[in-house]
C-alpha cells in the first residue's frame, strides 16, 4: 500500500469482508438507487447522506489503519456491481480495486472534512451525482438543526461565558469551529517538535483537540491543557450525526473541568 494512506485512520466498516449498510455483508441488493462501494464508513456515510441506501464498506474494522489493509476477493466482488466507488485522495488503492475488478463504477474522490459546510458541499454533489437530490437535501436539513443545537450548547457551556482558546490537531479544527472555540494554534500530522511544543504552549491554550485516529499521546504536557481526543470516523451505522455528538459532549465534559 503507499505511503500516503498514513494520513487514514482506524478501518471502520461493519463486517470483515466488507459489509452492506444493512451490516449483512455484501451490497445487500439494490434498493432504487445507486450501488456504492467506499472504501471506509466516512465515505459511506457521506453516500447515505446524499441518499444512497446500497453502501458497501471494504476497510473492516479490526484493521488499525488503513495502510494495513490487503484487498480481499470479496471486496472486488463487491467493486464489480458497483455504480461508484468513493475513496478519499490519500486511499489510492481504491482505484488499483477497481482497475482489478474491472469495474465501469465511476470512481468518486471525496473531501474528507467534517467541517460543516464542507459536509453540506459534498452531500450536496453526490446527492446530485447519485440522482438522490431530495434526500440529500433533507438530510441537509436534519444536520443544519443538529448542528445548531448542537453549537449553541456548547456556546452556552463555555468557562466563565468566554470562548476557550483551543490547539487543534489539523484534522480535528472542525470541532473547535462548532464550538465556537478560538483556535490559536494547530499541529500535524507530523508529530509535533519542540519547537512547536513551546511554540503552542505560549498561546496558553485552555483545550487541546487531539485526533484519536493519529494520536500522538500527550501533546502538550505540564500546560495546563485539557487534551480531548475527537473521533472523525463515524461507526458501523455510518451515521454522520453521532459523529458531531460525540465530539460535543468530550468538548463539553473538557469545558466544565477547563
Amino acid at each position: 500500500m503507499s505511503a500516503a494512506l498514513a494520513l487514514t485512520a482506524a478501518g471502520c466498516s461493519d463486517d470483515s469482508s466488507g459489509g452492506g449498510s444493512d451490516g449483512s455483508g455484501g451490497s445487500g441488493g439494490k434498493k432504487g438507487g445507486p450501488v456504492v462501494v467506499a472504501t471506509t464508513t466516512w465515505e459511506g456515510a457521506f453516500a447515505k447522506a446524499a441518499g444512497a441506501e446500497d453502501v458497501t464498506v471494504l476497510v473492516p474494522p479490526s484493521t488499525q489503519h488503513a495502510p494495513d489493509y490487503d484487498p480481499k476477493p470479496s471486496d472486488l466482488a463487491a467493486v464489480t456491481k458497483a455504480d461508484f466507488v468513493l475513496y478519499a485522495p490519500f486511499e489510492p488503492y481504491a482505484g488499483k480495486i477497481k482497475d482489478a475488478a474491472g469495474s465501469k463504477a465511476g470512481l468518486v474522490r471525496v473531501d474528507l472534512d467534517n467541517d460543516a459546510a464542507k459536509v453540506r458541499g459534498e452531500v450536496a454533489r453526490l446527492g446530485k451525482l447519485f440522482g438522490t437530490e431530495k434526500a440529500a437535501a433533507d438530510w441537509r436539513k436534519t444536520f443544519d438543526r443538529e448542528y445548531a443545537r448542537l453549537s449553541a450548547d456548547l456556546k452556552a457551556a463555555w468557562p466563565d461565558g468566554r470562548s476557550p482558546a483551543v490547539v487543534s490537531q489539523v484534522f480535528t479544527t472542525w470541532s473547535a469551529r462548532m464550538a465556537g472555540a478560538r483556535t490559536v494554534g494547530t499541529y500535524g500530522p507530523e508529530a509535533v517538535t519542540a519547537s512547536q511544543l513551546a511554540g503552542l504552549s505560549a498561546k496558553k491554550p485552555a483545550l487541546v483537540l487531539d485526533n484519536a485516529h493519529m494520536s500522538t499521546g500527550e501533546v502538550l504536557p505540564d500546560s495546563g491543557a485539557r487534551q480531548v481526543k475527537i473521533v472523525n470516523y463515524p461507526g458501523k451505522d455510518m451515521d454522520l450525526l453521532p459523529v458531531y455528538r460525540g465530539a460535543a459532549e468530550q468538548l463539553k465534559k473538557a469545558m466544565k473541568g477547563a
